[in-house]
């Protein structure tokens, strides 16, 4: 079955650290480029960290040099630690290929910022 289960947000405040984890099925992992994407309210989704198989990194402009994604392929899991959040940042985070499977989305993981 293909699934992919994401966690780790939570409550921070201003300029604290999460680190949200991305289980996938190894039929979706394997020697994919997976990325964590976003979605504000009212938003399209955005795509903020991407990862290749071999581990080549991109960041979107709004998150270079806060945020870290990376992965482990022998457990089929994707991590993003995110430094440094911002009120802008608060929102629901997802993990897919890139480019994206429709049938791919999980749930997804809330992460919010407040004091």
């Amino acid at each position: 079955q293909v699934q992919v289960v994401e966690s780790g947000g939570g409550l921070v405040q201003p300029g604290g650290s999460l680190r949200l984890s991305c289980a996938a099925s190894g039929s979706i992992f394997r020697f994919n480029t997976m990325g964590w994407y976003r979605q504000a309210p009212g938003k399209q989704r955005e795509l903020v960290a991407s990862i290749t198989y071999s581990g080549s990194r991109e960041y979107a402009d709004a998150v270079k040099g806060r945020f870290t994604i990376f992965r482990d392929n022998a457990k089929n899991t994707v991590y993003l630690r995110m430094n440094g959040l911002k009120p802008e940042d608060m929102t629901i985070y997802y993990c897919n290929t890139v480019p994206a499977v429709a049938t791919y989305w999980g749930r997804g993981t809330q992460v919010t910022v407040s004091s």
